[in-house]
């Protein structure tokens, strides 16, 4: 039997999300001026998006190949959950889009990974406490470097500081709500032959508030056989099953634990598992968890959130391990090592 501690460092593990922002400000760096920003009201792409439909979770399990997920449209190459991370992502070609979903006060379902904005924005508001006004004037774009999302370097590194507010030309091609808080929907209808890998934040009575918007929304926008949902916690994604019974999630926490560490089969209908490699030690993808994992039928879609991990060396390891699929930070360098990979 697995030793108590094990399991709790592989739920601390697997409760790490993937490529986080950070910040170290802690606290309000500016103040929002309503006169010198707009509000998205412009969600037409730069470029079209392709016409094709999006394939069915069925038909993207069954493409052949590994498939390649834009981690929050990329978050080391874009500006993390940005309408311009997403758009950019495409155009490199990924199989998947990926999100993080959370309600604002006036409940819009909006594409964000922390509680608060201070890592990525030049203010730090409590996304469940604020307004979608007021986040969707909010510069999303203002602490990205080409190395980090941090806010310790240099002032000319902060190469898409402004271009949201105006105080910078948007890049060719893109305009300033591209560079925003997005909400989940406009994302959705942007791109619409974009399969969908949804987490929603949090837990309690917010989560499943959120989980009710987001079967609302998905059901909308016609979009349930397109889409992945997820949630740190099962009871999040029990609850959104009963909502939108035919969209297909992937395990929690718990449920995920109880398979690598016990060999506790998922619940029947389930067959994705969105997992890292390792952390501290606790070797979450070995040979004999991957091994297992294919002769119970399941998909592993692997997270890296490890920079070991995530650049084109780390990527072909984790396709030689046989993986199913790879969320990453960097598409367009997953996408060259899955080409080579699978030549042709």
């Amino acid at each position: 039997m697995k030793s108590l501690c094990a399991i709790a460092v592989l739920s601390i593990s697997l409760m790490a999300c993937s490529s986080s922002p950070s910040s170290t400000s802690g606290s309000t760096a500016a103040s929002i001026d309503a006169s010198a920003t707009t509000l998205p009201t412009d969600t037409t792409p730069p470029t079209e998006a392709p016409p094709a439909e999006p394939l069915t979770i069925d038909e993207l399990i069954s493409i052949g190949r590994p498939i390649v997920l834009a981690h929050a449209g990329g978050n080391d190459e874009h500006p993390h959950s940005t309408p311009y991370a997403y758009a950019d992502s495409v155009k490199e070609g990924v199989d998947m889009l990926d999100f993080d979903v959370q309600l604002t006060k006036d409940g819009v379902l909006v594409v964000h990974h922390n509680e608060d904005t201070g890592a990525t924005t030049e203010l730090n508001l409590v996304i469940a406490d604020t307004n979608y006004a007021d986040l969707a004037k909010l510069d999303n774009a203002y602490w990205f470097t080409k190395e980090c999302t941090c806010n310790d370097k240099p002032e000319a590194d902060y190469i898409l500081r402004g271009m949201r507010t105006g105080a910078a030309p948007p890049l060719a091609g893109y305009i300033p709500d591209d560079f925003t808080i997005p909400r989940f929907r406009d994302i959705v209808e942007r791109f619409p032959s974009m399969p969908l890998n949804i987490e929603i934040k949090g837990v309690g009575d917010p989560a499943l508030a959120a989980a009710k918007v987001l079967a609302g929304e998905l059901t909308e926008l016609n979009r349930l056989k397109n889409a992945v949902v997820t949630s740190f916690n099962d009871d999040v994604v029990a609850a959104f099953q009963k909502l939108a019974p035919t969209v297909e999630v992937t395990p929690g926490l718990a449920l995920a634990s109880a398979f690598i560490l016990n060999k506790t089969p998922l619940p029947t209908g389930m067959r994705i598992l969105q997992l890292p490699p390792d952390y501290s030690g606790v070797k979450v993808l070995s040979p004999e968890s991957i091994a297992l994992s294919k002769a119970s039928g399941y998909v592993i879609w692997v997270w890296p959130d490890d920079g070991k991990w995530e650049n084109l060396a780390g990527y072909n390891e984790l396709l030689a391990m046989g993986l199913e699929g790879l969320n990453v930070s960097r598409p367009s360098e997953a996408m060259a090592a899955v080409k080579a990979f699978v030549p042709g």
